[in-house]
């Protein structure tokens, strides 16, 4: 079952509701009735002299006007109200908010997240016969959170490259191959760096012949899971060794405010340095911002900043987030109405 939490306050702010004083006592106790000693609306309307239609409207009164508040704080639970606002502020085709509630660590949060986009994925319909996929710690959550059979004979891409270069080990083609095989699908993977020495490199790497066929079934997948990465020390590029501290500092100097498929973008979505941009192997951003299907995973505090750049820019169709981030984003998007209020 659910599990909720439950809070009846006296207080006098009333969106949407008015009430006089004595109404307001008696949505109050009402409430304290009904949900505190889980008493029926006939029990209630006799304790307080009242009909049960009374007792009725005096319960709804105290849902709208604020005196009662239910929240869901099951880790699958979702935050409907934020989905749907942040779905029409930016015109986003579906959007998942995950709940923090009981949350302790950004790890847990990421996980929830994860699992959220897991769920997603389950019930998208039709499923996609041909998915590209990124990789990196979130997206190695949701290929966990996967249930065996959450589609069948899916071809599941790797869209850009992600060898490591360090002894961490190579997340990246296991994420593909793990989403594959519980999809009794087939993986096709790039096993080759993300971000190469070279463009000249880069060029003739991309031009073998293996190489472009798995890049032309990235280009022509039906559907895009991917996630962003946060502008600093703890970057999966910098954790894999395709950057140092410094460089991503550089970066962040130049605007970056994240990265997506490899590639560090600004605030406006566009690649912040194009040297870097033409040694990085993958599918350009180009392709996901054309694709109807294209789902963005983003958790937490220091990933706000990608996730704006994300919705604003038509990197993604679908967002999977939390509502630390979906408030954040609303924020912004108040912030910008009011600026532009102003400016007229």
């Amino acid at each position: 079952m659910t599990a909720l939490s439950l809070l009846i306050s006296g207080g006098l702010f009333y969106p949407g509701e008015h009430m006089n004083s004595s109404d307001e006592l008696l949505a109050v106790r009402a409430a304290e009735l009904y949900y505190d000693e889980g008493r029926t609306q006939d029990e209630i309307g006799a304790v307080l002299h009242i009909t049960r239609w009374k007792v009725g409207r005096l319960l709804a009164q105290a849902r709208t006007a604020g005196i009662v508040r239910i929240e869901i704080v099951h880790p699958r639970a979702r935050r409907v109200l934020a989905e749907q606002a942040v779905k029409k502020r930016y015109g986003l085709n579906d959007i998942v908010v995950a709940s923090s509630a009981g949350v302790s660590s950004p790890d847990e949060l990421q996980r929830r997240v994860a699992q959220a986009a897991a769920d997603y994925l389950t019930g998208l319909r039709p499923a996609p016969q041909t998915l590209g996929v990124s990789w990196g710690r979130t997206m190695h959550d949701v290929a966990a959170c996967l249930p065996r059979g959450w589609a069948h004979g899916v071809g599941v891409v790797q869209i850009n490259g992600g060898l490591s270069l360090t002894k961490t080990g190579d997340t990246a083609s296991a994420t593909a191959l793990v989403i594959a095989q519980k999809a009794a699908g087939s993986a096709h993977v790039l096993p080759i760096p993300a971000i190469l020495e070279h463009t000249a490199t880069k060029r003739s790497i991309e031009r073998d012949r293996a190489i472009a066929g798995v890049l032309d079934r990235a280009a022509h997948a039906e559907a895009y899971l991917f996630s962003a990465g946060v502008a600093g020390d703890d970057s999966a590029l910098v954790h894999s060794g395709y950057l140092s501290t410094a460089e991503v500092a550089g970066l962040v100097r130049k605007g970056a405010v994240g990265d997506v498929v490899g590639r560090f973008i600004g605030a406006d979505g566009a690649p912040v340095d194009a040297e870097l941009d033409s040694r990085t192997v993958g599918l350009p951003l180009e392709r996901i911002k054309a694709s109807d299907t294209a789902i963005a995973v983003v958790a937490g505090e220091g990933k706000h900043a990608v996730a704006r750049a994300l919705v604003t820019n038509g990197l993604c169709t679908v967002l999977i987030t939390d509502d630390l981030t979906a408030a954040a984003l609303l924020d912004d998007a108040a912030a910008e109405e009011t600026i532009s209020e102003c400016a007229s």
